[in-house]
């Protein structure tokens, strides 16, 4: 009998082992949503180690913050950078409008040169034709003549002496006959044709490419700088007049150099700088030659 009883005891205990594995590999055939499965591991974890499921202020706190990863987030092309939060406003408005009137003062003085700029030999041009990939060239190297080859020109198109923007309208005239309103671009890409020299008492004198708009300072630092045997009170702009003559404009560089200069001088293309010589130059040729009659006196034995 007692076998009999215990016997019935073990087939009941192995019926409840039997229907808790059918109840567990249920649950896991069935896909849990990630929050219940960590309810789930939460409340396992909790009974063997005794913790329990996050309540939602934890949560919360265990949660990456959405502001730090805002700020790395990278700008927009419509964004602006914005300045740390502990610059006083007008130092802000400061730094922008500095950097606004620092644009305005740079762009014409480059501009103003492209603009102006007649396109001679070995000056390197491009054409854009919008939609027309067909008739755009680009790095056009102007010959000695003046006149480059183009598509649907066959006599070629003659720009020696022209602006970009008289190139431009021409262009735009001539291909009115074969394109329904072109929009073409013609650009500056390499400015050789022009030049400017400085001679006098300069350490490097010659002749220079202008590749763009140059100052009489920038003039005399690309040619090393007046030497101390040069006048920096008198010196000279040659520029030649649509009419052939020649026109001195004398410029004080000591004057611009103390600040006190109302306006500063630009070159154009063809412009001629002469620094003169200075006083210490005079007695310095003076003694030169004195030294080279010394030497012949010596020479000849003495008079």
């Amino acid at each position: 009998m007692k076998r009999k009883h215990m016997l019935k005891s073990v087939a009941l205990m192995l019926a409840l082992l039997a229907a808790s594995v059918a109840s567990v590999l249920a649950q896991e055939t069935t896909p849990a949503q990630p929050q219940e499965k960590e309810q789930q591991r939460s409340g396992v974890m909790g009974k063997i180690f005794g913790q329990g499921p996050k309540t939602k202020d934890e949560q919360k706190t265990s949660a990456p913050s959405k502001t730090s990863s805002q700020s790395t987030e990278r700008l927009e092309g419509d964004d602006t950078n914005p300045l740390p939060s502990d610059v006083p406003a007008d130092m802000q408005a400061g730094r922008r409008e500095q950097a606004s009137e620092e644009e305005a003062a740079i762009l014409p003085y480059y501009n103003n040169f492209l603009s102006s700029y007649h396109i001679g030999p070995e000056d390197v041009i491009s054409v854009t034709v919008l939609g027309q990939e067909r008739y755009s060239k680009a790095n056009i190297t102007v010959p000695p003549d003046g006149k480059i080859s183009y598509p649907l020109i066959p006599e070629g198109l003659f720009v020696g002496g022209k602006t970009t923007k008289q190139i431009q309208d021409e262009l735009t005239q001539r291909l009115d006959e074969y394109i329904i309103d072109p929009q073409i671009t013609v650009s500056l890409e390499k400015a050789v044709s022009a030049t400017y020299s400085v001679i006098g008492d300069v350490a490097q004198p010659g002749v220079r490419v202008m590749t763009h708009r140059y100052s009489i300072m920038d003039a005399l630092a690309m040619a090393g700088g007046i030497l101390n045997t040069g006048d920096k009170s008198k010196v000279l702009i040659l520029r030649k007049q649509a009419d052939g003559n020649v026109r001195p404009i004398q410029v004080n560089i000591k004057e611009i150099e103390r600040g006190r200069a109302k306006e500063m001088a630009f070159l154009v293309p063809g412009d001629q700088v002469i620094v003169p010589g200075n006083r210490f130059k005079k007695v310095k040729q003076w003694g030169d030659l004195l030294s080279i009659i010394s030497f012949a006196k010596i020479f000849a034995g003495g008079w």
